[in-house]
């Protein structure tokens, strides 16, 4: 009997050691389910100017990527802004970017080449127009730019696409009106004051190259109503992506004196092509959720990336990597 009771025993260990090896194997398989060895290569990330936030994330992302990938080597380049973005990735120029989701409708609306070669990964966070005066200027709105030296962006920027919308919906020709300046956010707040009247800059909250002198320039922000958004809003098409909300208090504290502004916000897709290998980028699409705190130490827009909303690309379909990772993680 003594004998049957040790086979029983030597036999259920047997079972509870299979057992648990297949408890360890599915852990495994959840925790790494994107195959055993990291995808290597070279890819490259389109940014954004060398003082806003895309460049700033890209740098970020790149090193998480590293920690992750140690076999990929990322290539940043540095652009005008969503525009330049779009279009790098839809030739083939770049292989990964973020973009306003306005500047990838407007493309998409053009039929572009490559447009309908556009796939999103993620929407990220939103960016809002900031609309940038010295402290002591007269211009209280939109319509007070009229014949003023007004720093629109970079050509081939998302902030010139917005910004001219702007001016337009207060009816401003940007190309007479004004004096145009294309300055970005790299070279706008230095000469403000100095060469131009006014300047406008859309990125997240807060930007490092506001946030830099803000501690020792004398500017504020000209509120952009919730009228004039909602007149663009309207128009339809590209303007849909705009939503009237406020840079809150705290974006820029030494500056805003505790006041919300009003302005508008549009949110930003990290997008590929539809030929960028699925695997890659879902391994791609994991480490952008993963590293969300990492990166949001760092960069304070970051850190509103969700897991809930990230999914939701309009007006891109999600490429089929992307989507991998979102239905390994759907609850």
């Amino acid at each position: 009997m003594s004998k049957l009771f040790s086979r029983i025993g030597r036999r259920r260990a047997v079972e509870g050691a299979g057992a648990a090896v297949v408890v360890l194997g599915l852990l495994l398989w959840w925790l790494l389910p994107l195959g055993d060895d990291p995808p290597s290569g070279t890819i490259t990330f389109s940014t954004g100017t060398r003082a806003g936030v895309y460049q700033k994330y890209g740098e970020l992302l790149r090193a998480e990527l590293r920690k992750d990938m140690p076999g990929l080597k990322v290539r940043l380049m540095t652009s005008a802004g969503s525009q330049e973005n779009v279009e790098r990735v839809a030739s083939g120029e770049a292989d990964f970017t973020i973009a306003a989701a306005d500047a990838v409708e407007t493309y998409k609306l053009l039929d572009r080449p490559g447009a309908d070669r556009l796939r999103g990964v993620a929407r990220l966070y939103d960016d809002y127009v900031q609309l940038v005066v010295p402290s002591d200027s007269d211009i209280q709105s939109v319509a007070d730019l009229r014949g003023k030296r007004v720093a629109i962006g970079l050509p081939n920027s998302g902030v010139r696409l917005i910004a001219t919308r702007l001016l337009k919906a207060a009816g401003i020709d940007p190309e007479t009106d004004i004096t145009p300046r294309s300055d970005g956010i790299d070279t706008g707040p230095e000469r403000l004051g100095h060469g131009i009247d006014a300047f406008f800059w859309s990125g997240g909250l807060p930007t490092d190259g506001l946030r830099r002198i803000a501690e020792t320039s004398a500017f504020r922000f000209v509120p952009i109503s919730e009228d004039l958004v909602a007149e663009l809003h309207d128009q339809g098409g590209a303007t849909r992506y705009y939503r009237a909300t406020n840079i809150p208090e705290s974006a820029y504290p030494t500056v805003q004196n505790g006041a919300t502004v009003p302005t508008l916000a549009v949110a930003n897709l990290l997008m590929t092509r539809a030929d960028m290998d699925p695997r890659l980028t879902e391994w791609l699409t994991r480490t952008v959720l993963d590293s969300r705190d990492g990166i949001g130490a760092h960069v304070h827009s970051a850190q509103l990336v969700d897991l809930r909303t990230a999914i939701y690309t309009d007006p891109l379909e999600l490429h089929e990597g992307a989507r991998r990772y979102y239905r390994s993680v759907k609850p």
